[in-house]
Parts: C-alpha cells; sequence; structure tokens
C-alpha cells in the first residue's frame, strides 16, 4: 500500500475569494477538509489604539473603515456609545434619518455580498445586477455627505446636517459616454428631493430583489453548491458567538432592533426572518429576505421624515457645532466652533457599550473615559470576528471548493476583523 499523507494548503491571502486579506491554511486528506486554520494579522491598522490618540470627534471617520461595506452603521455604534456617556437625547428627525441610513447601508452590504457571494460560487450576471443598484443609494449617501462611501455623516448627538431638497443631477447635453436622450432618461427620477429619490429606489427594489431570486434561489447548480454546506445548529450558533445573518439562518430569531430596540426601530413595522437547517442556503434565504424588510423600514422612514421637519443635532454647543451662519456672525459660536474643532468634546469619568444590529452581526462600541478629550480605552465588537473563528468547524469534511461558499455565507470583511 502506498503511504499517504495529509498535505498542507494556503489559500490566500491574495485569493479573490478570501474577501480581504485572509491566509487560510488548510489541512487536506486529498480534496477533503481536515482542519482549517485561519491567520489574520496582515491588514492590522491599530484602529482601537489610534482612537486612543485622537479627540473623540477625530476618530469618527475611522469607523467608516472598519467594516467598509457598512460605513454608517459602524458610525452609528461609536455615536451611540458617546451619546450614552453624555446622557444625549438625541432629536427624533435625526433618529428617523439614523434608522433609514441604517437600512440603506444594510441593503448596500447585502448587494455587495450577493454580488461576491455568487461571483465566488460561479454566478457572474449577479455582480453586475447587484452593482447597479449600489450606485443609486451611493448617490444618497453622496447627496447627505459628499462621500460616496466613507460618509462621516453621523455626528455625537444627531447628523451632521439635514437631508437635501435637491437631489443632484447629470449635466444636460450629450457627452462622449451618453446621448441626450440617455442624460434625460438618468435624470427622470432626480427631479425632486433626496427623499423623493429614495421612494422611487424602494419602490422599484422589491422587482430587482425578484430578478436575483429568479437567478438563484431555485438554480440547482446554486443549491447543489450551498445545501447543506457549513451546517451550524442553534446551540453551537450561540455557544460560537454568532450574531446577525448567519445566528438567524440556524433558527434563532434574535436581532437588536427587535430584542433591544434602539433609535426609533420600536415605532416600525418590520419582520425577522429565520432559516431551519443552519446551512449556507438558509442563510442566503434569510438575507435576501432582509434587503426586502429593510425597504419596508426605509419606505416608513421617509413617510415620517416628509411630514415632520425639525433639528437634526442637539442643541449642545459642547457636543455639536453652531450653525454656520452663527459662526461667521457671532464671537461666542466662533469660540464654540474652534473649541469643538481643535480641542474635542471632554467626557466625564465612565464607560459605556453601545451596539447596532449591523448588517454582519452585533457590532459594539466599548468606551471607557478618564474624564479626558480622548477615549482612555475603545473597544470593537466586530460580529465577522466571531464568525471567522467557526470556519474551522464549518469546513471539516466538507471539499476544497466549499470553502468558498462557507466564506461567502459568512460575508466577512477583514477591516472590522484585523481592527
Amino acid at each position: 500500500m502506498a503511504d499517504l499523507h495529509n498535505y498542507t494548503i494556503n489559500f490566500g491571502p491574495q485569493h479573490p475569494a478570501a474577501h480581504g486579506v485572509l491566509r487560510l491554511i488548510l489541512e487536506m486528506d486529498g480534496e477533503v477538509i481536515e482542519r482549517a486554520d485561519p491567520h489574520i494579522g496582515l491588514l492590522h491598522r491599530g484602529t482601537e489604539k489610534l482612537a486612543e490618540e485622537r479627540h473623540y470627534l477625530q476618530s469618527l471617520p475611522y469607523m467608516d473603515r472598519l467594516d467598509y461595506v457598512s460605513m454608517m452603521s459602524n458610525e452609528h455604534a461609536y455615536c451611540m456609545a458617546i451619546e450614552k456617556m453624555l446622557a444625549i437625547e438625541v432629536p427624533l428627525r435625526a433618529q428617523y434619518i439614523r434608522v433609514m441610513f441604517d437600512e440603506i447601508t444594510r441593503i448596500l452590504n447585502h448587494l455587495m455580498w450577493i454580488g461576491t457571494h455568487g461571483l465566488d460560487v460561479g454566478a457572474m450576471a449577479l455582480f453586475l445586477y447587484a452593482f447597479r443598484e449600489r450606485e443609486d443609494l451611493f448617490d444618497c449617501y453622496e447627496a447627505v455627505s459628499g462621500a460616496r462611501m466613507h460618509a462621516a455623516y453621523y455626528r455625537p448627538g444627531g447628523v451632521y446636517r439635514d437631508l437635501p431638497d435637491a437631489m443632484p443631477r447629470f449635466a444636460k447635453g450629450a457627452t462622449k459616454y451618453h446621448s441626450a436622450d440617455e442624460i434625460a432618461r438618468l435624470n427622470d427620477n432626480r427631479q425632486g428631493s433626496l427623499l423623493d429619490f429614495i421612494a422611487d429606489f424602494c419602490s422599484r427594489f422589491p422587482g430587482y430583489v425578484d430578478e436575483y431570486e429568479t437567478l438563484l434561489t431555485d438554480n440547482r447548480i446554486w443549491k447543489q453548491r450551498l445545501v447543506d454546506i457549513g451546517i451550524v445548529t442553534p446551540e453551537r450558533a450561540l455557544q460560537l458567538g454568532f450574531t446577525g445573518p448567519m445566528l438567524r439562518g440556524s433558527g434563532i430569531a434574535w436581532d437588536l432592533r427587535k430584542k433591544q430596540p434602539y433609535e426609533v426601530y420600536d415605532r416600525l413595522d418590520f419582520d425577522i426572518p429565520v432559516g431551519t437547517n443552519g446551512d449556507c442556503y438558509d442563510r442566503y434565504l434569510v438575507r435576501v429576505e432582509e434587503m426586502r424588510q429593510s425597504n419596508r423600514i426605509i419606505l416608513q422612514c421617509v413617510d415620517w421624515l416628509r411630514k415632520n421637519p425639525g433639528p437634526v443635532i442637539v442643541d449642545d454647543h459642547k457636543v455639536a457645532p453652531p450653525p454656520r451662519a452663527e459662526v461667521k456672525s457671532e464671537m461666542e459660536s466662533l469660540i464654540h466652533h474652534f473649541k469643538l474643532v481643535s480641542e474635542g468634546i471632554h467626557i466625564p469619568e465612565s464607560e459605556a457599550y453601545a451596539a447596532v444590529e449591523h448588517p454582519k452581526g452585533e457590532f459594539g462600541i466599548y468606551l471607557v473615559s478618564d474624564g479626558a478629550n480622548r477615549p482612555y480605552r475603545l473597544k470593537i465588537r466586530a460580529p465577522g470576528f466571531a464568525h471567522l473563528a467557526a470556519i474551522d468547524e464549518m469546513a471539516r469534511g466538507h471539499m476544497l471548493a466549499d470553502v468558498v461558499a462557507i466564506i461567502g455565507t459568512q460575508d466577512i470583511v477583514f477591516g472590522e476583523i484585523d481592527r
């Protein structure tokens, strides 16, 4: 008999399906995985330590760069932790704006996930479909913050500014790339405000999700690649620290928006989808339904925001800057602005943990203040970290090709794992 040995291979870090710089060391028995050992640290950017050297407002843009697919959700947890320590009540309109953009961010995240997961498993077309819709949502980001991705739009005490009354439009007339008729068609839904543009997107989006499902849900190749792959039982999912769609895919209806409501989620009507088998296919179905539920929430927020004007940030100028017009006309406001920008917020000696139902799971910020204008300690609870830790258990006994499906179903992004 031949003397057979297991052999070890590197999966990544420069691998198109690694979703970041993941070095996965796989111990193989032929084509079957005996052990999977994830190595992280190749990206490490030291966000938690950097935050301890900068004042609270300067650290806010770092949050966008953690999970760089779910930007505003990261900012939300950070702002909530600061608000908890300062005992600030955020204006109601700002809460609705935050919830609306949280759900826009959830759709953005899930579109990225379904496009890349499909691409990993061999479904080429879906990537192009999903990124078509992402462009519209990035236009919403850009309209409120000036940035297409790293918005830094949420601020302690509310949001940076109110929603714009006019949606940016494409320049009229023919260009090298588009005819005048194409430009006019692209501007069709940009004649009103940002809320009108979002409402128009929400009216179209369920049809787009139907298109994704037509391509994938009953596709026999897709099902062969996902059904009964990476099964996690409900008990084991809890023990491993799963949250978000990874936990709900195993049949546990845990969602912070329902179980520990924050902002205005307790005023909104939406459902929490759960799986039954805990496999990759169930997690796919959960995320697809989450996109539909996010669409419902956004429409409710749009309806409320149209009817209810009001302030979008607290009136305490020790926390939020005065309006620009006042800064240019009143000495007191200029001093407030100068102190806030140069020195930041001073938070009394305290500690707080704030968590949001991030698209990938529970994203939490634990802040400790010693009374200075910068955190004494900042700890980030990244949902993807716990999910990646389970990859050994999820991949054992599966084939090499199934590792790609398992990484895809975890929806990992390395910015938050390697913080």
